[in-house]
């Protein structure tokens, strides 16, 4: 695609109490989208029930500036769903996602909208390259082990270090927003539709100011969420149980069954441990029974979620 002045971005910024980061932020937009005459741009704030001056201090951009935009959420719904409602508002032919503390530098949008254009990617990925002094050890080894552990049991790959900075193409957009459920990862969802993806390695700023909103629990309860939504092992994990406690309590039950009726008790086996051994092989037949129970689970979990069946691959000259 040749860029035009009619080729608009669109830029989504969710936020919630960044008061102290959103003039910089936007001063530092505009001047990335001077630099980038042939682009036309609308800047989307997304206020996710903030309790300081960021709302008025958009407010107070969004009259001097057309092309800036604020959505306020009633309450506080958390980034994937303020990232959603963006999505969902957004008019341009792509859409780049930033974060509103700085930490994404505005500086490398040139980047991904270079791949966008040049290369004929369909999602350009920021990939964080970690700076170890602004990162704790214990929040890269937790990540690190996440990934890995997620990339086993999800149905898709979810790349390490890549991150919510990315630019999506208008036919992106449209097949995110036909997803409905609403615990959700993005980041996730967007890899689960598949185009086209190319990275653009960056290194996170620091935080100027304020302090990050997401804490460990609040990543905990998203880790949470994009093993249920892009994973069906949770709901049969107790059917692997179950099969592992039969595998080791059938024989074991079997050679004390032999030892006390056919070989004159040599290992002298009391009725407590008799009894135990038979309780642990009905424990095993119990879980295998629920990990049946949850591959029904499971169907009518892809059946609510109503996701769609399949996603079609066109070309943008299609959209436009």
């Amino acid at each position: 695609m040749t860029p035009t002045k009619t080729t608009l971005i669109s830029v989504i910024i969710p936020l919630k109490d960044e008061a102290d980061n959103l003039r910089e932020l936007y001063r530092q937009l505009v001047k990335v989208f001077a630099a980038l005459p042939k682009y036309r741009y609308e800047f989307i704030f997304v206020d996710d029930g903030s309790t300081d001056k960021s709302v008025k201090i958009i407010q107070d951009i969004e009259k001097h500036d057309k092309k800036v935009r604020l959505i306020r959420l009633a309450r506080n719904f958390g980034k994937e769903i303020a990232t959603t409602a963006g999505l969902h508002k957004a008019r341009g032919q792509a859409a780049i996602l930033i974060d509103s503390d700085l930490q994404h530098p505005p500086e490398v949008i040139p980047e991904l909208i270079k791949k966008w254009h040049d290369g004929g990617y369909d999602v350009v990925i920021g990939r964080r390259q970690r700076a170890k002094k602004h990162t704790s050890l214990t929040k890269r080894t937790t990540s690190r082990w996440f990934y890995r552990f997620i990339n086993r049991i999800a149905t898709v790959e979810i790349v390490h270090n890549a991150t919510d900075f990315r630019l999506l193409d208008k036919v992106v957009i449209k097949e995110f927003n036909r997803f409905t459920e609403r615990n959700r990862m993005t980041r996730g969802l967007i890899d689960w539709l598949g185009f086209s993806r190319a990275y653009v390695d960056f290194v996170p700023a620091k935080r100027l100011y304020g302090q990050a909103s997401y804490t460990y629990s609040s990543l905990v309860k998203l880790a949470l969420s994009t093993v249920v939504s892009l994973s069906f092992f949770p709901l049969r994990l107790a059917g692997y149980l179950g099969v592992l406690i039969v595998i080791f309590s059938a024989p074991l039950a079997v050679f004390i069954f032999i030892d006390r009726y056919m070989l004159d008790n040599s290992f002298q086996f009391s009725g407590v441990a008799i009894v135990a051994v038979m309780l642990l092989f009905l424990v095993g037949v119990v879980l295998i029974c629920l990990g049946l129970i949850a591959l029904y689970i499971a169907d009518i979990y892809g059946e609510v979620v109503n996701r769609p069946l399949y996603v079609e691959k066109r070309r943008r000259s299609d959209e436009i």
